[in-house]
Protein backbone atom coordinates (compact mmCIF):
# COMPACT_ATOMS: atom_id res chain seq x y z
CA UNK A 1 0.00 0.00 0.00
CA UNK A 2 1.28 3.51 -1.10
CA UNK A 3 0.18 6.69 0.49
CA UNK A 4 1.28 10.34 -0.90
CA UNK A 5 0.25 12.98 1.69
CA UNK A 6 2.02 17.06 2.00
CA UNK A 7 3.08 15.52 5.81
CA UNK A 8 2.52 12.64 8.18
CA UNK A 9 0.16 12.11 11.01
CA UNK A 10 1.35 12.61 14.02
CA UNK A 11 -1.10 9.49 15.40
CA UNK A 12 -0.82 7.04 12.47
CA UNK A 13 1.95 8.45 10.26
CA UNK A 14 -1.65 7.46 7.34
CA UNK A 15 -4.72 9.29 7.21
CA UNK A 16 -7.78 7.60 8.76
CA UNK A 17 -8.98 6.12 5.42
CA UNK A 18 -5.82 4.51 4.72
CA UNK A 19 -5.77 3.24 7.91
CA UNK A 20 -8.98 1.55 7.60
CA UNK A 21 -8.11 0.63 4.42
CA UNK A 22 -5.23 -1.41 6.14
CA UNK A 23 -7.47 -3.41 8.48
CA UNK A 24 -9.37 -4.44 5.69
CA UNK A 25 -6.41 -5.37 3.60
CA UNK A 26 -5.01 -6.87 6.56
CA UNK A 27 -7.87 -9.11 7.49
CA UNK A 28 -8.57 -10.17 3.97
CA UNK A 29 -4.98 -11.42 3.63
CA UNK A 30 -4.79 -12.87 7.16
CA UNK A 31 -1.47 -11.15 7.36
CA UNK A 32 0.73 -11.68 10.60
CA UNK A 33 2.62 -8.70 9.89
CA UNK A 34 2.39 -4.98 8.51
CA UNK A 35 5.81 -3.42 7.92
CA UNK A 36 5.98 0.27 7.53
CA UNK A 37 8.73 1.43 4.99
CA UNK A 38 9.27 4.26 6.95
CA UNK A 39 10.38 4.85 10.87
CA UNK A 40 7.86 4.96 13.20
CA UNK A 41 7.82 6.76 16.82
CA UNK A 42 6.55 4.69 19.51
CA UNK A 43 3.17 6.18 19.34
CA UNK A 44 2.35 5.73 15.35
CA UNK A 45 3.11 2.17 16.26
CA UNK A 46 0.77 1.08 18.83
CA UNK A 47 -2.05 2.98 17.16
CA UNK A 48 -1.52 1.15 14.31
CA UNK A 49 -1.35 -2.34 15.90
CA UNK A 50 -4.42 -1.17 17.83
CA UNK A 51 -6.60 0.03 14.72
CA UNK A 52 -5.24 -2.85 12.64
CA UNK A 53 -4.95 -5.87 15.80
CA UNK A 54 -2.02 -7.17 13.89
CA UNK A 55 1.58 -6.56 14.75
CA UNK A 56 3.47 -3.75 13.29
CA UNK A 57 6.83 -3.09 12.53
CA UNK A 58 8.73 -0.73 10.86
CA UNK A 59 11.90 -0.25 8.34
CA UNK A 60 14.51 0.05 11.57
CA UNK A 61 12.99 -3.26 13.13
CA UNK A 62 12.86 -4.77 10.31
CA UNK A 63 16.66 -4.65 9.07
CA UNK A 64 17.63 -4.88 12.86
CA UNK A 65 15.76 -8.13 12.73
CA UNK A 66 18.02 -9.61 10.07
CA UNK A 67 21.00 -8.31 11.42
CA UNK A 68 19.94 -10.36 14.10
CA UNK A 69 19.20 -13.54 12.25
CA UNK A 70 23.06 -12.65 10.41
CA UNK A 71 25.15 -12.64 13.36
CA UNK A 72 27.40 -14.84 14.08
CA UNK A 73 30.55 -13.95 15.55
CA UNK A 74 30.57 -12.46 19.34
CA UNK A 75 31.64 -9.07 18.04
CA UNK A 76 28.55 -9.35 15.62
CA UNK A 77 26.24 -10.50 18.46
CA UNK A 78 27.15 -7.47 20.61
CA UNK A 79 26.69 -5.24 17.88
CA UNK A 80 23.51 -6.20 17.27
CA UNK A 81 22.22 -6.66 20.34
CA UNK A 82 23.42 -2.80 21.17
CA UNK A 83 21.29 -1.69 18.40
CA UNK A 84 18.27 -3.67 19.41
CA UNK A 85 18.20 -2.72 23.35
CA UNK A 86 18.76 1.21 21.98
CA UNK A 87 15.41 1.06 19.28
CA UNK A 88 13.55 -0.84 21.92
CA UNK A 89 14.18 1.43 24.91
CA UNK A 90 11.30 4.36 24.19
CA UNK A 91 9.13 1.86 23.10
CA UNK A 92 8.77 -0.05 25.95
CA UNK A 93 5.90 2.06 27.20
CA UNK A 94 2.48 0.70 26.36
CA UNK A 95 3.44 -2.94 25.58
CA UNK A 96 0.38 -4.33 28.03
CA UNK A 97 -0.54 -4.26 31.10
CA UNK A 98 1.73 -6.77 32.66
CA UNK A 99 4.61 -3.97 32.42
CA UNK A 100 2.22 -1.50 34.65
CA UNK A 101 1.63 -3.63 37.60
CA UNK A 102 3.01 -2.77 40.94
CA UNK A 103 5.63 -5.21 42.32
CA UNK A 104 4.56 -4.58 45.54
CA UNK A 105 2.41 -6.61 48.67
CA UNK A 106 1.64 -6.65 51.81
CA UNK A 107 4.64 -6.61 54.25
CA UNK A 108 6.47 -4.56 51.88
CA UNK A 109 7.89 -0.75 52.68
CA UNK A 110 5.29 0.09 49.30
CA UNK A 111 3.54 -0.60 46.15
CA UNK A 112 6.91 -0.63 44.52
CA UNK A 113 8.05 0.56 41.20
CA UNK A 114 6.04 -0.52 38.03
CA UNK A 115 7.28 -3.65 35.60
CA UNK A 116 7.57 -1.21 32.70
CA UNK A 117 10.39 0.93 35.20
CA UNK A 118 12.24 -2.35 36.00
CA UNK A 119 12.23 -3.19 32.44
CA UNK A 120 13.69 0.26 31.49
CA UNK A 121 16.56 -0.04 34.32
CA UNK A 122 17.80 -3.32 33.49
CA UNK A 123 17.97 -2.36 29.92
CA UNK A 124 19.56 1.31 30.83
CA UNK A 125 21.86 -1.33 32.54
CA UNK A 126 22.41 -3.84 29.66
CA UNK A 127 23.30 -0.84 27.41
CA UNK A 128 26.07 0.21 29.44
CA UNK A 129 27.32 -2.73 30.01
CA UNK A 130 27.49 -3.21 26.07
CA UNK A 131 28.86 -0.20 25.32
CA UNK A 132 32.08 -0.68 27.28
CA UNK A 133 32.36 -3.68 25.38
CA UNK A 134 31.92 -1.84 22.26
CA UNK A 135 34.82 -0.16 23.25
CA UNK A 136 37.08 -2.75 24.14
CA UNK A 137 36.29 -3.99 20.80
CA UNK A 138 36.72 -0.44 19.28
CA UNK A 139 40.14 -0.29 21.26
CA UNK A 140 41.43 -4.15 20.07
CA UNK A 141 40.53 -3.27 16.41
CA UNK A 142 42.87 0.45 16.68
CA UNK A 143 45.62 -1.97 18.11
CA UNK A 144 45.40 -4.32 15.33
CA UNK A 145 45.16 -1.39 12.54
CA UNK A 146 48.34 0.29 14.50
CA UNK A 147 49.82 -3.10 14.03
CA UNK A 148 48.97 -3.27 10.07
CA UNK A 149 50.14 0.46 9.53
CA UNK A 150 53.22 -0.38 11.31
CA UNK A 151 54.39 -2.51 8.13
CA UNK A 152 54.18 0.05 5.15
CA UNK A 153 51.17 -2.93 3.42
CA UNK A 154 48.20 -0.90 2.70
CA UNK A 155 44.42 -1.60 3.12
CA UNK A 156 41.84 -1.64 0.50
CA UNK A 157 38.38 -2.22 2.05
CA UNK A 158 34.94 -3.13 -0.12
CA UNK A 159 32.53 -0.70 0.38
CA UNK A 160 29.26 -0.90 -1.47
CA UNK A 161 24.86 -1.18 -1.30
CA UNK A 162 24.04 -4.80 0.31
CA UNK A 163 23.55 -7.77 -2.24
CA UNK A 164 26.38 -5.31 -4.96
CA UNK A 165 28.56 -8.39 -5.11
CA UNK A 166 30.99 -7.50 -2.35
CA UNK A 167 31.65 -10.92 -0.93
CA UNK A 168 32.09 -13.14 -4.04
CA UNK A 169 34.30 -10.33 -5.54
CA UNK A 170 36.29 -10.74 -2.11
CA UNK A 171 36.51 -14.58 -2.75
CA UNK A 172 37.77 -14.15 -6.00
CA UNK A 173 39.98 -11.71 -5.32
CA UNK A 174 41.37 -13.58 -2.62
CA UNK A 175 40.26 -17.18 -2.85
CA UNK A 176 38.46 -17.07 0.75
CA UNK A 177 35.33 -18.42 1.65
CA UNK A 178 33.40 -15.92 3.12
CA UNK A 179 29.74 -16.49 3.08
CA UNK A 180 28.52 -15.00 -0.25
CA UNK A 181 24.06 -15.10 -0.45
CA UNK A 182 21.84 -12.96 -2.35
CA UNK A 183 20.55 -12.17 1.15
CA UNK A 184 20.62 -8.49 2.33
CA UNK A 185 23.49 -8.20 4.89
CA UNK A 186 24.69 -11.69 4.68
CA UNK A 187 28.21 -9.81 5.82
CA UNK A 188 28.09 -8.28 8.92
CA UNK A 189 31.77 -9.45 10.15
CA UNK A 190 34.57 -7.57 8.87
CA UNK A 191 37.09 -9.95 7.01
CA UNK A 192 40.87 -9.33 5.96
CA UNK A 193 43.00 -11.25 3.37
CA UNK A 194 46.27 -10.46 1.39
CA UNK A 195 46.44 -10.02 -2.30
CA UNK A 196 49.76 -9.35 -4.60
CA UNK A 197 49.43 -6.93 -6.95
CA UNK A 198 51.20 -6.95 -10.59
CA UNK A 199 54.18 -5.32 -9.26
CA UNK A 200 54.47 -7.50 -6.54
CA UNK A 201 53.38 -5.54 -3.64
CA UNK A 202 51.31 -7.22 -0.91
CA UNK A 203 47.86 -5.20 0.29
CA UNK A 204 45.60 -5.98 2.65
CA UNK A 205 41.51 -6.62 1.31
CA UNK A 206 39.24 -6.09 3.31
CA UNK A 207 35.27 -7.29 3.05
CA UNK A 208 32.92 -5.45 5.57
CA UNK A 209 29.27 -4.80 5.93
CA UNK A 210 26.88 -3.49 3.15
CA UNK A 211 25.37 -0.22 3.28
CA UNK A 212 21.66 0.66 2.75
CA UNK A 213 19.15 3.45 2.19
CA UNK A 214 18.34 5.36 5.66
CA UNK A 215 20.22 3.14 7.78
CA UNK A 216 19.34 3.55 11.10
CA UNK A 217 21.45 6.22 13.09
CA UNK A 218 21.46 3.50 15.96
CA UNK A 219 23.54 0.70 13.96
CA UNK A 220 25.93 3.15 12.30
CA UNK A 221 26.94 3.64 16.28
CA UNK A 222 26.25 0.66 16.58
CA UNK A 223 28.96 -0.99 13.74
CA UNK A 224 31.43 2.23 14.24
CA UNK A 225 34.02 -0.31 15.14
CA UNK A 226 33.58 -2.42 12.06
CA UNK A 227 33.03 0.52 9.47
CA UNK A 228 36.15 1.95 10.81
CA UNK A 229 37.64 -0.48 9.16
CA UNK A 230 36.31 1.47 5.59
CA UNK A 231 37.12 4.70 6.99
CA UNK A 232 41.01 3.86 7.57
CA UNK A 233 41.77 2.54 4.39
CA UNK A 234 44.06 3.41 1.82
CA UNK A 235 41.94 2.65 -1.19
CA UNK A 236 37.87 1.92 -1.52
CA UNK A 237 36.36 -0.70 -3.73
CA UNK A 238 33.25 1.28 -4.35
CA UNK A 239 31.00 -2.17 -5.52
CA UNK A 240 28.14 -1.57 -7.52
CA UNK A 241 25.56 -3.73 -8.66
CA UNK A 242 25.72 -2.41 -12.42
CA UNK A 243 22.52 -4.57 -13.27
CA UNK A 244 20.34 -2.68 -10.70
CA UNK A 245 18.02 -0.40 -11.91
CA UNK A 246 18.43 1.44 -8.57
CA UNK A 247 22.32 1.78 -9.10
CA UNK A 248 22.83 5.40 -9.00
CA UNK A 249 20.72 5.56 -5.72
CA UNK A 250 22.20 3.42 -4.29
CA UNK A 251 26.18 4.88 -4.46
CA UNK A 252 24.76 8.23 -3.72
CA UNK A 253 23.53 6.16 -0.67
CA UNK A 254 27.05 4.84 0.09
CA UNK A 255 28.52 8.12 -0.41
CA UNK A 256 26.63 9.51 2.19
CA UNK A 257 27.47 6.47 4.71
CA UNK A 258 31.26 7.05 3.56
CA UNK A 259 30.81 10.95 4.85
CA UNK A 260 29.44 10.16 7.86
CA UNK A 261 32.36 8.06 9.06
CA UNK A 262 34.90 10.04 7.44
CA UNK A 263 35.74 8.55 4.39
CA UNK A 264 34.53 10.27 1.86
CA UNK A 265 37.82 12.17 0.82
CA UNK A 266 39.75 8.26 0.69
CA UNK A 267 40.43 7.74 -3.10
CA UNK A 268 38.17 5.22 -4.71
CA UNK A 269 37.66 3.13 -7.68
CA UNK A 270 34.22 2.38 -8.77
CA UNK A 271 33.98 -1.33 -9.32
CA UNK A 272 30.70 -1.74 -11.62
CA UNK A 273 30.06 -5.62 -10.83
CA UNK A 274 27.82 -8.07 -12.22
CA UNK A 275 28.57 -7.32 -15.86
CA UNK A 276 27.46 -10.51 -16.60
CA UNK A 277 23.97 -9.42 -16.51
CA UNK A 278 24.83 -7.15 -19.21
CA UNK A 279 24.46 -7.58 -23.01
CA UNK A 280 27.93 -7.24 -24.42
CA UNK A 281 27.51 -3.50 -26.14
CA UNK A 282 26.40 -2.10 -23.10
CA UNK A 283 29.69 -3.44 -20.97
CA UNK A 284 31.43 -0.16 -21.35
CA UNK A 285 33.21 1.04 -17.70
CA UNK A 286 33.91 4.49 -18.42
CA UNK A 287 30.24 5.74 -20.12
CA UNK A 288 28.35 3.11 -17.37
CA UNK A 289 30.32 4.57 -14.39
CA UNK A 290 30.53 8.48 -15.63
CA UNK A 291 26.30 8.08 -16.14
CA UNK A 292 25.94 6.54 -12.56
CA UNK A 293 28.34 9.20 -11.08
CA UNK A 294 26.29 11.95 -12.93
CA UNK A 295 22.57 10.35 -11.91
CA UNK A 296 24.14 9.89 -8.06
CA UNK A 297 25.12 13.85 -8.05
CA UNK A 298 28.92 13.44 -7.81
CA UNK A 299 30.86 15.54 -10.11
CA UNK A 300 34.19 13.85 -8.48
CA UNK A 301 36.65 11.98 -11.14
CA UNK A 302 36.74 7.99 -10.19
CA UNK A 303 38.01 5.35 -12.30
CA UNK A 304 35.74 2.58 -13.10
CA UNK A 305 36.39 -0.74 -13.66
CA UNK A 306 33.55 -3.29 -15.27
CA UNK A 307 33.94 -6.46 -13.70
CA UNK A 308 31.94 -9.90 -13.08
CA UNK A 309 32.46 -11.67 -9.51
CA UNK A 310 30.78 -14.25 -10.79
CA UNK A 311 32.36 -15.47 -13.84
CA UNK A 312 35.52 -13.67 -12.95
CA UNK A 313 35.63 -11.40 -16.14
CA UNK A 314 37.50 -8.48 -15.64
CA UNK A 315 39.01 -9.35 -12.26
CA UNK A 316 43.03 -8.74 -13.89
CA UNK A 317 42.13 -5.05 -15.04
CA UNK A 318 40.90 -4.71 -11.54
CA UNK A 319 43.77 -5.63 -10.09
CA UNK A 320 46.14 -3.50 -12.41
CA UNK A 321 44.04 -0.58 -11.54
CA UNK A 322 44.40 -1.28 -7.83
CA UNK A 323 48.05 -1.38 -8.78
CA UNK A 324 47.51 2.47 -10.57
CA UNK A 325 45.69 4.15 -7.69
CA UNK A 326 47.32 2.97 -4.94
CA UNK A 327 50.81 4.86 -4.75
CA UNK A 328 53.80 3.61 -3.45
CA UNK A 329 54.73 4.80 0.25
CA UNK A 330 54.64 8.32 -1.02
CA UNK A 331 55.28 11.17 1.23
CA UNK A 332 52.93 13.52 2.60
CA UNK A 333 53.77 17.05 4.60
CA UNK A 334 51.55 17.22 7.70
CA UNK A 335 51.21 18.33 10.90
CA UNK A 336 50.66 16.45 14.26
CA UNK A 337 49.92 18.04 17.65
CA UNK A 338 51.43 15.15 20.13
CA UNK A 339 51.14 15.15 23.88
CA UNK A 340 54.43 15.10 25.42
CA UNK A 341 53.80 11.98 27.53
CA UNK A 342 53.94 10.41 23.82
CA UNK A 343 57.39 10.82 23.38
CA UNK A 344 57.77 7.48 20.93
CA UNK A 345 55.52 9.31 18.56
CA UNK A 346 57.48 12.17 18.18
CA UNK A 347 60.91 10.21 18.27
CA UNK A 348 59.63 8.05 15.41
CA UNK A 349 58.60 11.29 13.09
CA UNK A 350 62.13 12.43 13.89
CA UNK A 351 63.58 9.15 12.72
CA UNK A 352 61.50 8.56 10.10
CA UNK A 353 60.46 11.51 8.77
CA UNK A 354 62.11 14.82 7.84
CA UNK A 355 60.95 17.68 10.48
CA UNK A 356 60.28 21.14 8.82
CA UNK A 357 59.21 23.05 11.95
CA UNK A 358 58.58 22.04 15.72
CA UNK A 359 56.89 23.86 18.39
CA UNK A 360 56.14 23.00 21.71
CA UNK A 361 53.03 24.68 23.82
CA UNK A 362 51.95 23.63 27.50
CA UNK A 363 52.16 19.72 26.80
CA UNK A 364 51.85 19.71 23.26
CA UNK A 365 53.75 19.27 20.61
CA UNK A 366 53.09 20.82 17.34
CA UNK A 367 55.35 19.54 14.56
CA UNK A 368 55.06 19.79 10.61
CA UNK A 369 56.87 16.63 8.76
CA UNK A 370 57.67 15.07 5.49
CA UNK A 371 56.46 11.61 6.39
CA UNK A 372 55.61 8.36 4.45
CA UNK A 373 52.23 7.84 4.08
CA UNK A 374 52.42 4.30 5.93
CA UNK A 375 53.40 6.69 9.40
CA UNK A 376 50.65 9.09 8.47
CA UNK A 377 48.12 6.52 8.85
CA UNK A 378 49.93 4.88 11.99
CA UNK A 379 49.62 8.23 13.91
CA UNK A 380 46.67 9.16 12.34
CA UNK A 381 45.03 10.21 15.95
CA UNK A 382 47.69 12.94 16.31
CA UNK A 383 47.02 14.25 12.82
CA UNK A 384 45.54 17.93 12.17
CA UNK A 385 42.75 17.64 9.84
CA UNK A 386 42.43 19.01 7.00
CA UNK A 387 46.85 19.34 7.21
CA UNK A 388 48.04 17.15 4.59
CA UNK A 389 49.78 17.51 1.53
CA UNK A 390 51.46 15.52 -1.13
CA UNK A 391 55.02 15.89 -1.52
CA UNK A 392 56.01 16.14 -5.05
CA UNK A 393 58.56 13.65 -6.59
CA UNK A 394 59.09 12.19 -3.27
CA UNK A 395 58.43 8.40 -3.21
CA UNK A 396 59.83 5.96 -0.98
CA UNK A 397 59.83 1.99 -2.05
Amino acid sequence: MFQVRAEATAATLLGSGKVTELKEMAEATEAGVIIVDHELTPTQQRNLEAATGVRVIDRTQLILDIFASRARTAEGRLQVELAQLKYMLPRLAGKGVELTRQGGGIGTRGPGETKLETDRRRIETRIKKLEVDMERVRRGRTLHRDKRDSVPIPTVSLAGYTNAGKSTLFNRLTSATVLADARMFATLDPTIRPVVLPSKRKVLLSDTVGFVRNLPTTLIDAFRATLEEVADAALILHIVDVSSDQAASHVAEVYRVLGEIGASETPQILVLNKADQLEPEQRDAGILGARILGDAGQSMVTPAVMVSGLTGAGLPGLVEQIDRVLAFDSVVRQRFRIPLKDGAAIAMLHACGKVLAEDYDGNLCEIEVDAPESLRRRLSRYAIKGSAVPVENSVQK
